[in-house]
């Protein structure tokens, strides 16, 4: 039986630039949550995502919030501002990104985009960019069931791209919570990247295979080059 490998690739902090975006639509989120701007909950709020980024975010928002009304009130700011952001021209693609997901590609790889932002976010950032035909999958939570950290997103795209085992599945993301997301799912590499918000040590410490400057080293170590 011939390999079929995949590679799955975080969006925010591995693939893409946010330019301090996203803590900005997350301050926003909470402030339509009902959250004081000048209070201690809004800084250990704000700590906790920074602590949990690459999570689904809403269930960021239901940890911190407590109260399911609240926190959909969050995710529907979050999503304001973050549209508000998108069209300022604060997202860019990360240097070598585009790159390295076309030249997988093109030496035979599935590359499936996931992120832990919802379907419509993930669908603005992929427009801004020109990526729709970039990868062969892109997922969000709303399409494998979980978000991150648990496997289900890298389990799909496994399975949507036909990868011949999961030792033969590559993943790289910025955070802990990409890296466990990966192990969780069995995939042969968990890699960090250094492009987001994540230093060497928390990386190796959630466990990575590899820590990576950028998304682009990752073409030598999947293809053996």
């Amino acid at each position: 039986m011939n390999e079929r490998r995949v590679v799955c690739l975080d969006m925010a902090g591995t693939t893409v630039s946010d330019g301090g975006a996203v803590m900005d639509s997350f301050r926003a989120g909470l402030l339509d949550g009902g959250v004081d701007p000048e209070s201690t909950a809004m800084t250990e709020a704000l700590d906790y995502a920074r602590r949990t980024m690459g999570q689904s975010k809403i269930e960021v928002f239901r940890a911190v919030l407590g109260d399911e009304s609240r926190a959909h009130a969050a995710l529907a700011g979050f999503e304001r501002r973050w549209d508000e952001l998108l069209g300022s021209g604060s997202i860019a693609a990360l240097p070598g990104a585009e790159e390295a997901v076309r030249t997988l590609r093109a030496s035979g790889v599935g590359v499936a985009l996931l992120t832990g932002f919802p379907r419509s976010v993930q669908e603005g950032i992929l427009d801004a960019l020109g990526w729709r035909d970039l990868a062969d999958l892109t997922v969000c939570p709303d399409d494998a069931g979980r978000g991150r950290p648990w496997p289900d997103m890298v389990l799909w795209s496994a399975i949507k791209l036909e990868a011949s085992a999961m030792s033969a599945v590559v993943a790289a993301g910025d955070t802990p919570s990409d890296v466990e997301s990966a192990l969780r799912a069995g995939a042969g590499v968990a890699a960090g990247v250094l492009t987001g918000t994540a230093d060497e040590k928390e990386l190796r410490d959630a466990g990575a295979t590899h820590v990576l400057g950028s998304v682009a080293d990752l073409v030598p170590l999947v293809l053996g080059r």
